[in-house]
């Protein structure tokens, strides 16, 4: 097992709102000093709901494998999609946006 890379407790973030099959969700990104991606946090607007504690409970997963060495677009790789190649859940969702405006790194 590799070393967990901690953040610093002052960081770059990003915050974009998604949507999923008729549900929104605001997903913000914790960056490392050297710009990859550390953490991610996911909240549905329908708070409290099955929706929304699933997207709270894979953003946890993911941010827990990226600091512990996981490669940020394989995950997003292998994430569900749909026949047409879309994200099926928030996770995928908000990782495609990521990964079009800015760089894993």
């Amino acid at each position: 097992m590799t070393h967990r890379r901690c953040l610093p407790n002052r960081r770059d973030a990003v915050t974009c709102d998604i949507e999923v099959d008729g549900l929104r969700y605001t997903a913000t990104v914790g960056h490392f000093p050297d710009g990859s991606i550390g953490e991610l946090f996911l909240s549905s607007d329908r708070s409290n709901s099955a929706a929304d504690t699933n997207a709270r409970d894979a953003a946890i997963a993911f941010s827990i494998a990226v600091q512990h060495g996981a490669d940020p677009e394989a995950i997003r790789r292998a994430l569900s999609r749909d026949s047409r190649g879309r994200a099926s859940g928030p996770l995928g969702a908000a990782l495609d946006r990521l990964s079009a405006e800015e760089s894993y790194s």
